[in-house]
């Protein structure tokens, strides 16, 4: 992970004064790699959840179980973090249902503690190494809402985590090509930052993440064609919300990449 923002530091010193961290930013902007890679640099367990309109709060606190005819109780991801004092990170928590961020809010709040009404009633209390990391995708991603303000608060420090620099995408990607052609892997950057600009004020449906350069930069280097590539990685996916938006892509991709 190439940490470009100083994210590592900002994380580290919420880490070590006891506050929960949210990342905000696009999809593919390495959120998710950021938060293993800091779980490994600080050699902590890290246990995660993504969450959808699927995600239930038996994912998160567990549910009665029998075995035998005994009847048991599996613990969920959230109590079973809280009692090892691992990492714990919530991934798009704005996807979450609003029965499943309240249960949320009760283990966030400064007591660290969750009354397990599912079994026993056993209070379970958090370790102090404990740490929440979240992320949260823009409202424009499909599934996602407006956090309540009270979850909001429950993470003071926020770290905002875009699509970086030109140059520093291309070294991004630098460690995942042996040996890329600059001049082509920057052209392929540039469409790549033209669509997101694109899909930023909703001209177009879609914004291309790091992957996708990673990708180009690998057909390239398998050899295939610039503009192939760039239609095939950048310019394909826009032809599911129809001709008119999948010309208008490809139209950029031939001003940049040119006919042939």
């Amino acid at each position: 992970y190439l940490d470009w923002n100083n994210s590592f530091e900002i994380i580290d010193s919420a880490f070590e004064k006891g506050l929960f961290v949210i990342i905000i930013g696009p999809k593919g902007t390495g959120k998710t790699t950021l938060v293993r890679e800091y779980a490994i640099r600080k050699s902590k367990n890290l246990q995660s959840i993504n969450f959808s309109l699927r995600t239930r709060e038996s994912h998160l606190v567990g549910t009665k179980s029998l075995t035998d005819g005994n009847i048991g109780f599996d613990e969920g991801i959230l109590v079973k973090s809280m009692k090892e004092g691992n990492i714990l990170y919530l991934d798009e928590i704005n996807a979450a249902e609003a029965d499943v961020l309240l249960r949320l809010d009760e283990a966030l709040d400064d007591r660290r503690q969750l009354i397990l009404k599912e079994s026993s009633g056993e209070i379970i209390k958090a370790k102090d190494s404990w740490f929440v990391v979240s992320t949260i995708n823009p409202l424009t991603h499909v599934g996602t809402k407006e956090l309540p303000p009270q979850i909001l608060s429950r993470f003071p420090v926020r770290v905002r985590l875009d699509y970086p620099p030109e140059d520093i995408e291309y070294q991004i990607i630098k460690r995942h090509v042996k040996n890329p052609n600059e001049a082509e892997v920057l052209q392929g950057i540039k469409l790549a930052n033209v669509l997101r600009q694109a899909s930023a004020v909703e001209e177009l449906y879609y914004s291309p993440s790091i992957r996708e350069t990673i990708a180009f930069a690998k057909l390239i280097e398998g050899g295939v064609s610039t503009k192939q590539a760039a239609k095939t990685v950048f310019g394909n996916v826009y032809s599911q919300w129809g001709n008119v938006e999948f010309q208008k892509v490809n139209d950029i991709i031939t001003s940049m990449f040119g006919i042939t």
